[in-house]
């Protein structure tokens, strides 16, 4: 599974990669997790709110950072 996080660097985007960073590594799911930051990488998405979660190239939340729960079942739901 491909997992990207998509924001510039602001406190939510750095809050949702640690986030899926501990999620992926408590319930050990196979995936690579990258950090985009390049706004026209970004804008490909079609993501003009940030941060974004991308789940193997589909765009699965935007704008916000997901509780817990939510993300593992996206997670999950994927694997």
């Amino acid at each position: 599974m491909e997992i990207k996080i998509l924001g510039t660097g602001c406190p939510n985007c750095k809050m949702l990669e640690k986030l899926v960073k501990e999620v992926v590594e408590e319930h050990e799911i196979n995936a690579k997790v990258t950090m985009v930051q390049d706004i026209m990488e970004i804008m490909s998405y079609q993501v003009m709110s940030t941060p974004a979660l991308v789940i193997n190239e589909q765009v699965k939340v935007k704008g916000r950072v997901p509780k817990r729960d939510e993300l593992l079942k996206l997670l999950t739901a994927q694997s």
